[in-house]
């Protein structure tokens, strides 16, 4: 069972791919494009390239010239032409697509291929990450529950999300900031994300790099995310370390991880190397991180088949997480799927989907008018904040948990014999149900 919810009211690193200020057009001094394919020679072809026909361009880049050095999740409407049909709190599920590797970590006995199967986990969901299209930002109030799973956030977004089955617990508070740098972006993952493995009860904190997304207006846009990503066990010591190669001259390093899984004394274990929009391997290494003779690289994790030629790069598994097929029974209001800009953006309609956002963005700032005259707070329903700040790489953060008010929600609703087609079902996040707009 899976729930992730807007809980808050609401994407600097380096790169060592060659770039080039494209100097060749007039009012674009400056700006930075960079073809992860190719070298410092081709920028200027590339910046005419991507999704922007050349007007919508130009306007973008002069509304948005002003916050070049700022936090612009909440500052900015942005256009549905970026847009994917899927929300953040959508997006925070995809977590769950390859979650029988956590399933593993829980069932083997061996502590460093616990480390190897969590964090391979960790890794495949960057497949998903890598597509250039913005998801909406989660209303406050919005939900997003998907059956077989246990899941229930916009300036700045702020999510909390909570999964379990049998073998383990999923709990995250994400509080993303972002540096906006003109034609590029930096997302850090301000957050706190916790697995607990139910067998032995070990706690696993994970701590992911950060993102930065490339030629946001000028070029074809591209992610990537250099750094290390850090799995550490709570209750041994031992962790994880993996580091995400920068993307180099003409694509060289792209997608590339390497590590080790290490003891609490720090000593390497097992070497891990791959690619992650591809798969990972693990070896059996000596304390120099050499392979142990007689051992073999072994895949522990790869990507599933994909659809060819979809539009938004959606695996099967994101297609599901839209679907009505895997909404539970008596869907909350609040849910993702039945935002109208969404749908409507799913549909095809990108007119409509435009529309329907700016209703939506009106209608929650009336509601933030009408708190603020009642002198009422948001208060959310199926978590509570606790009294821990968690320390990360870009910040304090308060953290939310999973209040179990959910279970018992769903308990009932399952029991329950009425039926209600959820496509007919109106979205209603909203603490005040007679503001309009």
């Amino acid at each position: 069972m899976s729930i992730f919810g807007a809980i808050a009211p609401s994407i600097s690193n380096w790169v060592s791919a060659v770039t080039k200020s494209v100097n060749g057009l007039v009012g674009y001094e400056g700006v930075e494009v960079i073809n992860p394919e190719g070298s410092n020679e081709d920028a200027a072809e590339e910046a005419n390239k991507g999704r922007w026909n050349q007007e919508d361009r130009d306007g973008y880049w002069k509304m948005m010239q002003k916050y070049i050095g700022s936090d612009v999740t909440s500052m900015v409407t942005l256009p549905v032409i970026i847009f994917e049909p899927m929300t953040m709190l959508q997006k925070m599920a995809e977590l769950m697509e390859y979650s029988h590797l956590l399933d593993m970590a829980d069932k083997t006995d061996d502590p460093y291929m616990r480390m190897v199967y969590a964090s391979s986990w960790a890794i495949s969901v960057y497949y998903a990450f890598q597509r250039t299209w913005k998801p909406f930002n989660p209303i406050l109030g919005e939900t997003y529950e998907m059956a077989n799973y246990n899941g229930v956030s916009h300036h700045p977004p702020m999510s909390a999300g909570h999964a379990e089955n049998e073998h383990f617990t999923y709990d995250c508070t994400s509080k993303l900031k972002t540096k906006f740098l003109g034609n590029s972006i930096d997302v850090y993952p301000v957050g706190r994300t916790r697995v607990t493995l139910k067998r032995d009860g070990v706690v696993l904190d994970l701590v992911p790099p950060l993102t930065k997304v490339h030629n946001l207006i000028f070029g074809r846009t591209w992610v990537d995310s250099p750094g290390e990503m850090i799995m550490t066990n709570l209750t041994t010591g031992d962790k994880v370390v993996l580091y995400f190669q920068p993307c180099g001259w003409f694509g060289s390093g792209r997608y590339e991880v390497d590590g080790y899984v290490y003891n609490a004394s720090e000593e390497p274990k097992i070497l891990m190397t791959g690619k992650w929009n591809e798969s990972m391997s693990y070896q059996q290494c000596d304390g120099e991180g050499e392979p142990l003779p007689g051992t073999e690289l072994k895949e522990v994790w790869k990507l599933a088949d994909v659809p060819k030629d979809d539009k938004y790069q959606y695996t099967h598994f994101a297609h599901k997480i839209n679907s009505f097929d895997t909404a539970p029974k008596k869907l909350l209001l609040s849910d993702s799927r039945l935002r109208p800009d969404r749908y409507a953006l799913e549909m095809g309609d990108m007119s409509k989907s435009g529309n329907e956002k700016s209703s939506l963005e009106e209608r929650q700032r009336a509601e933030k008018r009408t708190r603020e005259e009642k002198e009422q707070s948001f208060t959310p329903k199926w978590f509570d904040i606790t009294e821990e700040v968690t320390p990360t790489p870009w910040g304090d953060l308060e953290v939310y948990q999973f209040n179990g008010k959910y279970l018992e929600h769903r308990e009932a609703a399952d029991k329950s014999e009425d039926y209600t087609d959820p496509k007919s079902i109106p979205f209603n996040p909203w603490q005040f149900q007679d503001v309009s707009t």
